[in-house]
């Protein structure tokens, strides 16, 4: 019996380590009603690098104009469209708003 626990050990500290890594990357925000207006909090998002989902999820009366979105040319002055700079895996890693 020795033996087996010998065995078995090591491939539970295995996937314990493994469900922790991934119980911390699934961590949900709220959403934020209206418009952005704290930027500190809207730069420390945008620093996970999320995907234009979890933008929606977070931001949801923000317009993300991704490319390949039509959009007018309007200036706003109230943070209500943002344009993003997508990394390779399309994941937001900084943009502006307009």
């Amino acid at each position: 019996m020795s033996r087996a626990s010998s065995l078995f050990f090591p491939l539970i500290l295995a996937v314990a380590a493994v469900s922790g890594c991934h119980a911390g990357s699934t961590a949900h925000t709220r959403p934020v009603a209206g418009f952005v207006t704290d930027m500190k909090a809207f730069d420390a998002f945008i620093a996970t690098k999320p995907t234009p989902e979890q933008f929606h999820l977070a931001y949801p009366d923000v317009l993300l104009v991704t490319p390949g979105t039509m959009t007018t040319r309007e200036m706003r002055q109230n943070n209500s469209r943002y344009f993003p700079k997508m990394d390779a895996e399309g994941r937001i890693v900084g943009g502006s708003f307009m």
